[in-house]
């Protein structure tokens, strides 16, 4: 496959997934704000923006940090490239100069979300609802999701994609599960109280992981539960564990195809060693937030493996 097609595939696989986590993010900005108190000495909305890293040029363009102004960024402006407008167009346009590597229904999925955009872009702000656009976004991607694995052969394309998603859903997990702990949570000594634990299940339920996690667990939601279940439980679909393994799996099948490893293949390898052999008490001692930042910065790293590897040269 030529490089420029898998990166076309690559990328439509990140912009999905990246536009349905501008949409959690939002959902759960706007469910910690309904908590009369969770008003520490962070704003819920600069945590977001702070998760996202888009503070700066939020700021520059809107100032303050209100939920009106957060819900234009997240969701239709498109100086934002991280929000669901840019990512679903982003999208659509690498499906359209790829459009005879995907199937119909990949292609009718794509461009049918980019019309509903459009349309929903031309109503008033005030006939669109906060719910009614992170649930659209939402099912969307997963429509999306649905196509590409009902229709599409399991070739070096497939893998592509499914790299793409599995890299990406890492790292926007880790953003997520960063603004709940580092900064929504007040003051230190929340941790482990009711206010602590009611984030937890905020968070489980902005990610559709609510019942799964009750499933795998049962009792009560504390931290230590809700860390294992979204790092190291591979059951989790979202989990960090799961997502690197997944993208060990696609890479392995990619080095099979082309008959050679590279430098990719090895960081994966490392990431996810490292993953297998930690418990819930390492993270927590060495810190969740640092722990978090330090994955984003791996999965980085990673990322930037796989383009030098795959995306920045011809491969066949």
């Amino acid at each position: 496959m030529l490089s420029r097609t898998a990166d076309n595939l690559y990328w439509i696989a990140r912009y999905i997934e990246r536009a349905e986590t501008a949409a959690r993010l939002l959902e759960v900005g706007a469910r910690i704000a309904l908590l009369p108190s969770a008003a520490g000495y962070r704003n819920e909305w600069d945590s977001l923006l702070s998760a996202s890293g888009t503070a700066s040029a939020f700021s520059e363009k809107y100032g303050e940090a209100i939920q009106r102004n957060l819900e234009s960024w997240f969701f239709f402006d498109r100086d934002n490239p991280s929000s669901v407008a840019s990512c679903i167009t982003n999208a659509r346009e690498n499906a359209r100069i790829v459009r005879t590597a995907l199937t119909s229904q990949v292609w009718d999925a794509l461009n049918t979300a980019f019309q509903e955009l459009k349309a929903m872009e031309r109503r008033p702000r005030s006939q669109l609802a906060l719910s009614q656009l992170t649930e659209w976004a939402t099912r969307n991607s997963a429509l999306v999701r649905g196509c590409i694995d009902a229709t599409l052969l399991r070739n070096d394309g497939w893998d592509f994609l499914n790299l793409g998603f599995n890299l990406e859903r890492a790292d926007n997990t880790a953003r997520l599960m960063d603004v709940k702990y580092y900064v929504l949570l007040p003051r230190a000594d929340f941790v482990g109280s009711g206010l602590d634990n009611y984030q937890w299940t905020t968070l489980l339920r902005s990610m559709s992981a609510h019942r799964a996690f009750h499933w795998a667990y049962g009792g009560d939601v504390t931290s230590d539960k809700i860390a294992d279940f979204l790092i190291l439980n591979r059951q989790c679909p979202r989990g960090l564990i799961t997502c690197v393994d997944g993208m060990n799996k696609h890479l392995d099948q990619l080095a099979t195809a082309y008959g050679k490893s590279n430098d990719a293949q090895v960081k994966a390898k490392h990431l996810l060693t490292e993953l297998s052999g930690l418990t819930v008490s390492d993270i927590f001692e060495e810190g969740l937030h640092e722990f978090l930042t330090r994955f984003i910065r791996d999965v980085a790293t990673l990322g930037a493996a796989v383009h030098e590897s795959y995306l920045n040269g011809d491969q066949r």
